[in-house]
């Protein structure tokens, strides 16, 4: 159980920051390449929301198994290469705060309770769906409105769509993976113009098109751990509002792009005089409530970069990406829940604190990596020497000891570690002794 309150803690602790971190990233990057035109924007936001659910995980796996690949490359084909690795697990920089255990269960119990609820809040929209669905009365259009729909049908290629009306919706909806529904509201077709009609059916054709609907509920699953974040609603409304200037743009292509920005004016007056938004997981014309933003879209003139000037756009913001997630991962705290129950007790007994080695990581300052002795080389020895260090308040190594391993490595790891230094580790503020363990690995070739 203890495992899976730290996992959960530190997946808490780093998602914290790094959701406002890579919003920050995000934002520069959508203005950077706004210019490439809407798509691009919204690819950008679509990555920060997969980043700010899927960053935080990776700041609770600890990374060993990569060091030990680059100890056991070319192993295969270089027989007589020998390789030296040092474990110490998924760091932190900042040492750590002593809270007490009860504190720290209640913390992972309250954010457990709190994605269990989105989790069931999930669950209920979809139901909501089907009910939806079931109780839904089909709509057979007529006259000029048919047409519009079988030319919208051709021109996106989405066929066998089913239209349906229902008296629990406000607004035109979308929704179903392989058998798609259009839901209009009872009394819409008879209250719009054919020309206001044929917006909203190429709208939801575009919707169609890209298959928004199934990406919606993707996004959706895959941002339940952070759904708590209030940035994390800021990041999914810019995804929606650049998704819906996609599909006015891919729609507009039917009726003229200035007739489509002013149907889209008339339909915004739905929403000012008080028609709500659908809140399901369905999607709609209505989700952004943008309109300013996406008719100037419509009605000012396109002036998308392209070419070479597109190409460097994207690669300033990928770097951006990149040192983004990079930071993040280097900077990423964790939260051992063993090491700081016994804390307290360490302390008070000897002065010392023993912290695990994945704690110690991220304090190391200056490091020096051990020689595979020639001698156990050819005889082949290999293995793994555990040591233990006593590091001062000031983070230089004061005593080491070997606690296991081959006799003929210890004293290589011993010459190398002794070398090394850390930041001062903290407790509640002020410096002191450690007490840790390191692991150092050789390898050798087959």
């Amino acid at each position: 159980m203890k495992g899976i309150e730290a996992w959960m803690l530190t997946y808490l602790l780093n998602s914290l920051w790094q959701v406002p971190l890579l919003f920050g990233a995000g934002w520069i990057a959508a203005r950077a390449i706004r210019g490439a035109g809407t798509g691009a924007e919204h690819r950008v936001w679509v990555s920060v929301l997969v980043m700010q659910a899927t960053l935080p995980v990776c700041s609770t796996v600890p990374w060993e198994w990569a060091r030990e690949l680059f100890a056991w490359g070319g192993g295969t084909q270089r027989p007589a290469v020998a390789g030296v690795s040092v474990v110490m697990g998924a760091g932190s920089g900042v040492g750590a705060l002593l809270l007490p255990p009860a504190l720290l269960a209640a913390i992972a119990i309250a954010y457990g309770g709190t994605a269990a609820y989105f989790a069931a809040r999930f669950v209920f929209r979809w139901r909501t769906l089907s009910a939806l669905r079931m109780e839904s009365r089909a709509l057979v259009l007529t006259g000029q409105s048919a047409r519009d729909w079988a030319q919208c049908a051709q021109r996106f290629g989405v066929n066998d769509v089913l239209l349906a009306t229902s008296s629990k919706v406000f607004g035109p909806i979308t929704m179903g993976l392989t058998k798609k529904l259009v839901l209009l509201p009872k009394d819409m077709v008879a209250r719009l113009s054919e020309t206001d009609l044929r917006t909203v059916i190429a709208h939801e054709f575009a919707h169609m098109k890209r298959n928004d609907f199934r990406k919606n509920l993707i996004y959706e699953l895959l941002s339940l751990p952070v759904s708590y974040h209030p940035l994390l609603s800021l990041t999914r409304a810019r995804i929606m509002e650049s998704r819906e200037m996609i599909c006015d743009q891919m729609a507009a292509e039917t009726a003229g792009r200035n007739e489509y920005a002013r149907s889209l004016l008339r339909l915004a007056s739905l929403l000012v005089k008080g028609m709500p938004i659908s809140r399901t997981h369905a999607i709609g014309i209505f989700d952004a409530n943008t309109f300013e933003r996406r008719v100037m879209k419509l009605s000012g003139e396109q002036k998308d970069v392209k070419g070479v000037r597109r190409l460097a756009l994207v690669a300033v913001c990928a770097a951006l990406g990149l040192a983004t997630c990079g930071s993040a991962l280097a900077l990423s705290l964790s939260v051992d829940t063993d090491s700081v129950a016994n804390q307290g007790k360490d302390a008070k007994a000897a002065g010392q604190v023993n912290v695990s080695a994945k704690v110690m990581t991220g304090n190391l300052l200056h490091k020096v990596s051990p020689q595979y002795p020639v001698e156990a080389k050819k005889a082949r020895i290999q293995g793994k020497v555990v040591l233990e260090a006593i590091i001062g308040k000031d983070g230089v190594v004061e005593n080491l000891k070997a606690l296991s391993g081959p006799t003929e490595l210890q004293q290589s790891a011993l010459d190398a570690v002794k070398q090394w230094t850390y930041k001062p580790f903290l407790l509640n503020g002020n410096p002191v002794e450690v007490v840790t363990t390191v692991n150092v690995i050789y390898t050798l070739g087959k």
